[in-house]
């Protein structure tokens, strides 16, 4: 038993983190570490900042998570040394080839390079920082974790636990309140763990969803697998994680902030699909329908988009691979397109 716990281990990726105390406040301790966790072990702990400043990081905390301190003095004006002393450990621990990935705790656009860096020799980059982190530094990584919204939403789960509220509950409970505090830029329990909504630099929703469709109509309008969404998601965007919208999962998720589209269980197995099963022809027969009643000519593109809209309302041209109605249009066999117009063909 002990032979195979020690295997495990063994297989775990390695990691170096290395923490920046000059923008990473020390309520998030707990949280780092809780998600480092679920990657992999930790060969290297360390803080890099001055310490003759109080920024929050007590020798109690340090040696709870067995971190070690690296002093680093402020030696000109305007000059970040801490970012430099990063950069030199980060290189040293590369090349003695003792880990395969690197953990960097900031929200400091500055390490973007260095990310990218360690990315060219294959190093797993593991990035965390407040969802005020510039994109740039979030794409530079393989994963990136909004430690905020994680952390809110770590806190609300074990307030809905300790209520008994269930967990589908929870996950709407979740989502009100973290839309209420993304709103509003508010407090959590004296803590800024949310900033302001324009502070924000998550994946948005309109994002995921597009993604989504896109894998529905590589499917042929088909329904699609909820784990092969989940992948690809993680795949292109780094720091999707359904925690930063205020949902334990993926299927609630889709299902509170997608309308147009819906989670369903097959016997074991939950798969992804349009809420409309509106067929191009369908479409294509209303649009002849609304164009003969209109003496068999539309004069505005605009006004037909409208009546469509009207009658279908989550209709979504991209759905069926265009992105404008003109587009949509000029490949109906039944229809002409001219400049503006558009009129039945005879």
């Amino acid at each position: 038993m002990e032979e195979n716990k020690e295997s495990m281990a063994n297989e775990k990726m390695q990691f170096a983190v290395l923490i920046d105390a000059d923008n990473i406040s020390s309520k998030y301790a707990v949280t780092i570490f809780e998600e480092l966790e679920k990657y992999g072990l930790t060969s290297y702990r360390r803080i890099y900042g001055n310490w003759s400043k109080g920024n929050g990081w007590s020798e109690g905390l340090l040696l709870e998570h067995s971190i070690m301190p690296v002093q680093q003095f402020s030696y000109t004006t305007g000059k970040n040394a801490t970012d430099m002393a990063m950069v030199i450990d980060a290189m040293d621990i590369l090349y003695k080839n003792k880990v395969q990935g690197f953990c960097l705790v900031t929200s400091d656009s500055d390490f973007t390079r260095l990310a990218m860096r360690l990315r060219e020799e294959n190093m797993f980059v593991l990035g965390m920082g407040e969802s005020k982190t510039p994109l740039a530094l979030t794409r530079a990584c393989n994963k990136f974790i909004h430690l905020n919204l994680v952390a809110e939403q770590n806190m609300e789960e074990v307030i809905s636990m300790e209520h008994g509220i269930s967990m589908g509950e929870g996950a709407a409970l979740g989502s009100r309140n973290s839309e209420e505090k993304h709103a509003r830029g508010a407090e959590y329990n004296g803590s800024s763990y949310a900033v302001s909504a324009e502070e924000q630099n998550v994946t948005s929703i309109s994002d995921v969803r597009q993604v989504i469709l896109t894998l529905i109509n590589e499917n042929g309008g088909r329904q699609v697998d909820l784990a092969w969404v989940g992948n690809r998601l993680n795949d292109k965007f780094t720091d999707f994680d359904v925690r930063n919208y205020g949902y334990y999962k993926l299927s609630t998720m889709i299902d509170q902030e997608l309308p147009d589209l819906h989670v369903k269980k097959v016997s074991n197995q939950y798969y992804v699909e349009r809420r409309s099963n509106l067929t191009k022809e369908e479409l294509e027969q209303e649009i002849c329908r609304m164009i003969e009643k209109n003496g068999g000519m539309v004069e505005n593109l605009a006004s037909l988009n409208d009546e469509l809209h009207k009658k279908y309302k989550q209709l979504d041209f991209k759905q069926f691979g265009y992105n404008r109605i003109s587009s949509f249009l000029r490949s109906l066999g039944s229809v002409t397109v001219h400049e503006n117009e558009v009129s039945l063909k005879h």
